[in-house]
């Protein structure tokens, strides 16, 4: 027995130092795998459903063929070739995010220099809100509480307007006076529509926007379609006021007269009423009115909205000036 137990000591300290080098391989090959695993999920997240450089995990095991009298590679160049073939993978995956990375960028050189041009563009387009006008009609969103519109006498003009003057509705002129012959079409679609989701808005923004192209019979059938269809509405006070302007910048005195004194008669809370019976004197001038008749509309207007005219720096000089020139008292 004393003999056998060093043997048995030897034998079994070699067997312990031969499966070493197996234990250290068999830890190499797992911390591969655990890299392939990892390479094959990064390829999955950076292209999905693309083609991938590694083969997926659930493909179906393929029989190896064994070429009889040839050795089998080494571990440590399986190994070596496994590590290259990760190598290759994750140039080739650097190299695809580099040139998406590249892509992006221009796309958002291009994008940025689109919302440049755009917010040019804007900048550069005349706005509705500017005054086009000695007093000019801005757009504003405000909506009043509607209220009917007065009723008509039986004589064919309307009843006193809220200053309760008597001011008389304007005779009927020539109203072809100076109409032109011939409509410019090709200019009228060259006006953008507005888009702002309310049908009356988006009327009377057009028909604004023709009226500053001077496009005149194109803009009084917008404002007549908002005056007709909607008479209630806030909008109602501005289209037909700047129906009656159209027809004065398009040298139609008598129907602008006409169109004035219904925005004024109407409409007398609207915004617009003060402007329309400043512009019916002009018109009233226009049509070689006797000069009482001007300095009545004049009376009316300071009567009815004095303060709204002492307010109004330009409609008060206007005024002035007006009462002068007709030589009113």
């Amino acid at each position: 027995m004393m003999r056998r137990f060093p043997i048995v000591t030897i034998l079994l300290a070699a067997s312990a130092l031969g499966s070493t080098p197996a234990v250290a391989q068999s830890n190499v090959e797992g911390r591969v795998g655990r890299l392939e695993s990892e390479m094959r999920a990064v390829q999955r997240k950076v292209f999905p459903g693309g083609n991938a450089y590694v083969e997926p995990d659930n493909v179906a095991a393929q029989p190896q063929t064994v070429i009889p009298g040839t050795p089998a590679a080494s571990p440590v160049a399986d190994l070596t070739a496994r590590v290259d073939s990760l190598e290759s993978q994750l140039r080739q995956m650097t190299g695809e995010i580099e040139t998406n990375q590249h892509r992006v960028d221009v796309l958002e050189g291009r994008l940025k220099t689109l919302e440049a041009d755009a917010a040019a563009a804007r900048a550069a387009a005349p706005s509705p809100s500017t005054s086009s006008g000695e007093f000019g009609d801005q757009p504003a969103m405000e909506r009043p509480a509607d209220r009917p519109a007065p009723a008509r006498s039986p004589s064919g003009g309307v009843g006193p307007g809220r200053g309760g003057g008597t001011l008389e509705a304007p005779t009927m002129g020539d109203p072809t006076r100076g109409a032109p012959a011939v409509t410019n079409a090709a200019a009228t679609t060259s006006v953008e529509r507005p888009e702002t989701g309310d049908p009356v808005e988006d009327t009377y923004l057009y028909g604004y926007r023709l009226w500053t192209a001077k496009q005149y019979a194109q803009a009084e059938t917008q404002f007549k379609t908002v005056v007709s269809k909607y008479p209630k509405h806030k909008r109602a006070s501005y289209a037909q006021n700047l129906l009656g302007r159209s027809y004065l910048d398009d040298d139609k005195p008598s129907l602008a007269s006409l169109a004035f004194y219904d925005s004024y008669k109407n409409w007398p809370d609207g915004d617009r009423a003060p402007e329309s019976l400043f512009y019916l004197a002009q018109a009233l001038v226009k049509l070689d009115k006797p000069a009482a008749q001007v300095c009545k509309v004049y009376t009316e207007l300071q009567r009815t909205y004095g303060a709204k005219v002492d307010a109004d720096a330009r409609m008060k000089a206007g005024v002035a000036k007006g009462r002068a020139a007709s030589n009113c008292s």
